[in-house]
């Protein structure tokens, strides 16, 4: 069993200070200061308007988050190693939220080649062709995917919902119908980039700032749809550059929301636990 078939399924505030000596008249010293008093309340109220309008964004952003209880879906995966190796498979996807994520993956003529579930706790996984069975811990999705994912993030990256996002956001540029934030958190540097007019997210890269592991990590989110009063993105990337480079392209096909499911997972007898 190799790991190819789950990969798949990515606040510093600069203030500036000013300290002035000055000798000379009463007067002087007055003047001086009054012009060092209106430069400091300007950069401060620009300063001010920058941080509002960073957390407007923000918010806007998140406002499109998708609340659900459970999901499915039928997406195309294709899968492609820095060595050019490419892997193009057909996923069924069911989630409940907080709670588990089933995968069934299958390649050519539709044959159902691995099976998966994903809970809060482990990664469980079915080879049907090798007639194996895998039981790890929830790190393990982290070694696959060199991305520090859990289920509750892994649900938001197959939903479409922003993963290791939060407001730590400082600088902000606006240009061709896009409005880009960027910012430092306590593991990455980030730039996100939304729409200006309807706040869908567009792209996202995270930058590691661990020096003994430079990863890069680049998320694209593009044919969005509303047909269940939220926006949906159809089409997703993933490209992660490190150790390993490997590139993700998953393309919705169906998908919906709220219906009761089931999840089955029967292990045959005659399988070899690995």
């Amino acid at each position: 069993m190799t790991h190819t078939p789950l990969r798949p399924i990515l606040l510093v505030l600069l203030v500036s200070s000013l300290l002035l000596a000055c000798r000379g008249t009463r007067t002087v010293q007055s003047a001086i200061s009054v012009k060092v008093d209106s430069t400091a309340l300007a950069l401060a109220a620009a300063r001010t308007d920058s941080i509002l309008f960073i957390q407007r964004q923000y918010d806007s952003l998140m406002a499109q988050r998708i609340e659900f209880g459970s999901f499915s879906g039928k997406l195309e995966v294709d899968y492609e190693e820095a060595d050019g190796k490419k892997t193009n498979l057909t996923v069924q996807v069911r989630i409940q939220r907080d709670s588990l994520i089933w995968l069934s993956l299958t390649a050519l003529f539709g044959i159902e080649g691995v099976r998966a579930c994903i809970t809060t706790d482990s990664v469980k996984v079915m080879n049907k062709q090798d007639k194996t069975y895998l039981v790890r811990p929830i790190a393990y999705l982290q070694e696959l995917t060199a991305l520090p994912l859990d289920l509750h993030s892994l649900q938001d990256l197959l939903v479409g919902n922003p993963v290791f996002l939060d407001s730590s956001f400082q600088q902000y540029s606006k240009g061709g119908g896009l409005i880009s934030l960027q910012g430092t958190n306590e593991w990455f540097r980030k730039l996100l980039t939304i729409g200006e007019v309807d706040k869908l997210m567009s792209s996202y890269k995270l930058d590691d700032l661990n020096v003994n592991r430079p990863r890069t990590s680049y998320l694209t989110y593009g044919e969005y749809e509303n047909k269940t009063g939220k926006w949906f993105s159809r089409r997703r990337t993933v490209q992660v550059s490190e150790k390993k480079n490997f590139s993700v392209r998953l393309q919705y096909k169906q998908y919906a929301f709220n219906e009761t499911l089931s999840f089955p997972f029967a292990v045959p007898k005659n399988y070899r636990v690995e």
